[in-house]
């Protein structure tokens, strides 16, 4: 006959439902012999006994203690805003992965799978490589804004991310490197947004070195035909103000471009509704054609006001377009005004007009002295500027 003494611990989760049972079991066969011997059967629990009960209290009262706090680092570790994950052995399996890491991979199952095997895709980029060159080397690897490909699902096609990160061996204290710690935060929309900011600056650049040199395209030949300074300061204010409007028009759009009904009625507005009329699809031009075709609305305007039929109250402009395969067919027609005759010298108004179209933007436009008033006809391919 042998006798023991069992403890049976219940180990509780946080919602107090059993997940473990510590068992300490003793074999106190002598003990309870001198019990029976100095009390008789039945006697009093040895003082032995009652220790091992409290110290098995004890140790359960720790344990709960010990699984909350890992609970408490496991919820700070998958909430964490970088990506995380932990890999282990000379196989490179992940050990664990955090929220923020699943997401960047497409949630796949990757815990207990070797790097190459979860995310192939990354094996000819070169990362398990530098992985293993982590823990050959012991030491950590810092990588900034690096390009990785990545299928966010399955079966979707590669997408570029951009990722801060840090390979860190993971080191022992007798000085073994038992795999890498990865941590890390994705910087895709911080760079899509360094890039834009960088074309954007590049762009102003452009067009700031454009308008400087319309601004003294415009100032050169009108100083050329101006008759005394006041008629110079008088035409070369009036074409900036064109510009300056088609410069407003675009600015509205973020230089997306502007509606070439918008930009006729920039110079036609000003007059009277009957003096003036507009009929065609909407068209959008580009910012180059948009300032193009606001410098020629501006001189066909200013030479209906001096001379054509925007020059007295019963003259108007019809202005008819149309597009075709992707082309602008536009028609400027004035009536009712005085009877025009043909100049006999081309003036700056008319050669930038016949001009402003020509070379990047691969247009034309020709003018028509009929009697019964001036005729411009404009033909322009869509969407064909050159930077």
């Amino acid at each position: 006959m042998r006798y023991w003494s069992a403890v049976h611990a219940p180990l509780l989760d946080s919602s107090g439902r059993c997940q473990f049972v510590v068992q300490n079991t003793v074999d106190v066969t002598e003990l309870q012999r001198l019990r029976t011997l100095a009390y008789g059967p039945g006697g009093e629990p040895a003082p032995g006994e009652k220790d091992i009960l409290q110290r098995a209290q004890e140790v359960q009262a720790e344990n709960q203690t010990l699984l909350r706090e890992t609970q408490d680092l496991r919820q700070l570790f998958m909430q964490a805003p970088g990506f995380i994950a932990v890999i282990a052995g000379p196989e490179l399996r992940f050990a664990l992965a955090n929220n923020a890491y699943q997401r960047l991979i497409g949630d796949r199952q990757i815990i207990g799978r070797p790097v190459g095997e979860a995310l192939p895709e990354v094996v000819e980029q070169g990362f398990v490589a530098l992985l293993h060159g982590v823990m050959e080397r012991r030491e950590p690897f810092v990588g900034q804004a690096m390009s990785v490909s990545l299928r966010r699902t399955p079966d979707a096609p590669l997408e570029e991310r951009f990722v801060d990160f840090v390979f860190q061996p993971i080191v022992t204290p007798g000085g073994d490197v038992t795999g890498v710690f990865v941590e890390g935060s994705d910087v895709t929309d911080r760079v899509h947004a360094e890039r834009q900011q960088k074309l954007l600056v590049d762009e102003l650049n452009h067009r700031v070195k454009n308008s400087l040199a319309t601004v003294q395209a415009i100032a050169h030949q009108t100083l050329r035909t101006a008759a005394n300074p006041a008629a110079f300061q008088e035409a070369f204010e009036s074409r900036l103000m064109a510009l300056s409007k088609t410069h407003d028009l675009l600015t509205a759009t973020n230089w997306r471009g502007a509606a070439l009904r918008d930009v006729l009625l920039a110079e036609l507005g000003p007059f009277g509704p009957n003096q003036y009329e507009l009929e065609g699809p909407d068209v959008d031009l580009t910012p180059a054609e948009a300032l193009a075709f606001g410098l020629v609305a501006h001189e066909l305007a200013t030479n209906a006001a001096k001379y054509g039929a925007l020059s007295g109250a019963d003259g108007c402009v019809s202005v008819e377009w149309a597009t075709q395969d992707g082309r602008l067919a536009l028609t400027w027609r004035e009536r009712g005004g005085p009877q025009v005759a043909s100049p006999t010298r081309r003036g700056f108004g008319s050669r930038l007009i016949e001009r402003s179209l020509q070379g990047q933007l691969e247009g034309s436009a020709k003018l028509e002295f009929a009697p019964d008033g001036l005729i411009c006809r404009i033909e322009l391919p869509l969407g064909v500027a050159k930077s």
